[in-house]
């Protein structure tokens, strides 16, 4: 069995192919001493009846060989380093940037590996009537060619043969020495022409691309209509996925009350129906209710990224980012994290500079993450119920304001820590694409799955633990109150209460604050819980009050001790101030830990943003109430 590298630059096609040949078959693995993943599978049966499997491994992108940031750095040692035997490498190259990417064959070439190119995005070309003259990019290259349809999959069986086929070098496998500028400059006039005779150079598609970066690239014009699009993501977020969350709303509060109405409302049936309705299934329902806004979320950047979008808008606050100490390359790891910090603090890896994956780490936190969407959706209903317009603009607010004290902090970080190395930023664009929304929609429907796969139990283990902590040891006792009062969450939550105390809520929402930290979602299922939120449901009989209003409800009734309102606008607007700049993600604190390989970092980042949370909500209430 041999093995074979899968190696192109980003945006050539090179991990689609990748699930073309080896399907659901694969496994990721760190690169041993890196935080970088490689992607290893097995050929398909079908693809090479004839002959032994192959296993493949997705290297990360990388431009050339000689290695500026940590992904080209694994791809170079994934290659050279031994612990692979890889004498065989797969280039993917993109047929309509031959002219910038065929340097990177040469160099493969000129290390000793047999090669293979794979030309992806033939599709292009055939959609304008032309095509890529594979036979005589072969002749000229010295190497097997093999055209690939990324849509269809068509021609992976054919590169699947000739990889089969291809001899092992008999030379050996040597790490290059960097080129000279003189010897890239030929290199690159040669691919120049080289693309010129081997396909149509001109395609529509080209000029339509410069056409739209016209106007999405105007030094003015373009950052218009960046706010504009980035504005309409995060306010649909809201208000487009109302209808949905209605109907899951209705769904959950149907079932809570369905089981206390099905087991009933005796001396052990009562308890169980309790633990059920108000643990269980509130508790759960309480947060999934939100999971249309998360994918919502999701199908938007996906929707950005599939149309080539990211890249210009990684271009353009190219500028302005570099004023804050950070480049263009920082853009994609900063928005992800508007979906999660995790997979965001990874994709920081791509940034060459240290000092600046060290600022975009530090600061992605900031981003208003998925996670921190069901808590804003509560608390921004009981502000403004009714109005979701209202609703949906100060969502977009919160969802700027954590970007903007993001970039402020890395201002200041900038002025502290010191370069090691020079930073550039190198992106090539990709042409503006249709995007296939059933695979967007494919794509988003994946990662909110894996979202509620990663939450979900989180979510129930906490909400089962705040049941007991409220009804326990005094289960017996008939009225729900009663049990709230004297439960081990309410001795509990006495002693934290002068803590929060100074932003203007009790001891019920700062347990919540502190179970936040499992999670930000569990602060939802935590009201839900400690505030009953499912008795008005059953008392209704399911059909008027659904989960979330009646939830709302209850903190609209909660009182202090001196019978003042635990949620006013002072203390819910103190409450997103502080879940806009908190971190309370022990994954992400897990995962930064990891990635910069320091427990100083780690540390400081989760006192730092906590401390600055505080601070600024205490302020937030000081100055609303008076």
């Amino acid at each position: 069995m041999s093995t074979v590298a899968l190696v192109g630059p980003p945006n050539s096609g090179k991990t689609t192919l990748f699930n073309w040949l080896t399907g659901r078959k694969q496994r990721v693995v760190n690169y041993p001493g890196s935080t970088v993943d490689l992607a290893m599978g097995m050929s398909l049966p079908h693809l090479a009846p004839n002959h032994a499997p192959i296993q493949f491994v997705d290297t990360p992108g990388t431009y050339s060989l000689f290695a500026k940031s940590q992904d080209e750095e694994v791809t170079s040692l994934t290659l050279f380093g031994g612990r692979y035997p890889i004498r065989k490498i797969a280039v993917v190259i993109d047929s309509t940037q031959i002219s910038r990417q065929i340097h990177l064959v040469k160099q493969l070439q000129e290390a000793g590996f047999a090669v293979v190119v794979a030309l992806t995005m033939c599709d292009l070309h055939e959609k304008e009537g032309s095509r890529v003259d594979s036979a005589l990019l072969e002749r000229e290259l010295g190497t097997p060619v093999v055209a690939i349809n990324g849509v269809l999959g068509g021609g992976v069986k054919d590169l699947v043969a000739k990889l089969a086929d291809l001899p092992e070098p008999q030379v050996a496998i040597e790490r290059l020495q960097p080129w000279s500028a003189e010897k890239l400059h030929s290199v690159f006039d040669e691919g120049e022409k080289l693309a010129r005779r081997v396909g149509k150079h001109d395609l529509k598609v080209f000029n339509s691309t410069r056409g739209i970066d016209r106007v999405l690239l105007h030094p003015f014009f373009g950052l218009v209509f960046f706010f504009i699009i980035m504005f309409t993501l995060f306010t649909a977020i809201y208000w487009a996925a109302q209808p949905i969350m209605q109907l899951v709303d209705a769904a959950f509060a149907l079932a809570a009350t369905g089981v206390k109405q099905l087991i009933g409302n005796g001396p052990v049936s009562g308890a169980i129906s309790d633990f059920l309705g108000d643990g269980v299934i509130a508790g759960v329902g309480a947060v999934m209710v939100f999971v249309p806004q998360i994918f919502i979320l999701f199908f938007g950047i996906s929707l950005l990224e599939d149309t080539g979008y990211l890249a210009r808008a990684a271009t353009l606050v190219d500028r302005p980012l570099s004023l804050v100490g950070l480049n263009g390359k920082a853009f994609v790891p900063l928005l992800s994290g508007f979906a999660c910090a995790v997979p965001a603090i990874m994709a920081a890896r791509s940034i060459n500079s240290q000092k600046e994956r060290w600022l975009a780490t530090f600061i992605i936190p900031f981003m208003t993450c998925s996670a921190r969407l069901p808590v804003y959706a509560l608390l921004l209903a009981f502000l403004f119920w009714g109005k979701p317009l209202l609703g949906g603009i100060c969502l977009a607010a919160l969802y700027f304001g954590g970007l903007v004290v993001g970039l402020v902090a890395s201002g200041l970080l900038n002025l502290i820590v010191k370069a090691k190395t020079p930073s550039f930023f190198l992106l090539e664009l990709p042409l503006y694409r249709r995007p296939k929304l059933m695979v967007v929609f494919r794509n988003s429907l994946r990662r909110t799955k894996a979202y509620i796969t990663k939450t979900a139990p989180i979510i129930l283990a906490l909400s089962v633990a705040l049941w007991v902590l409220t009804n326990f040891p005094h289960i017996r006792s008939q009225d729900p109150q009663t049990r709230l009062e004297q439960s081990w969450v309410s001795a509990i939550g006495r002693r934290i209460e002068p803590v929060f105390a100074p932003m203007g809520v009790d001891w019920r929402v700062g347990v919540g604050l502190i179970s936040a930290f499992a999670a930000r979602e569990t602060f939802v299922s935590s009201m839900a819980v400690l505030f009953n939120a499912t008795s008005s449901v059953a008392a209704n009989g399911g059909n008027e009050d659904s989960l979330r209003v009646s939830l709302i409800d209850r903190m609209r009734n909660a009182k202090m001790p001196n019978g003042a309102p635990v949620f006013t606008f002072a203390s819910v607007a103190a409450l997103l101030v502080f879940f806009m700049l908190a971190l309370q993600c022990l994954s992400t604190t897990s995962v930064a830990y990891r990635e910069m390989r320091s427990s100083r970092f780690a540390i400081l980042q989760l006192v730092s943003m906590n401390v600055l949370a505080y601070v600024c909500a205490v302020g937030t209430y000081w100055v609303l109430s008076r």
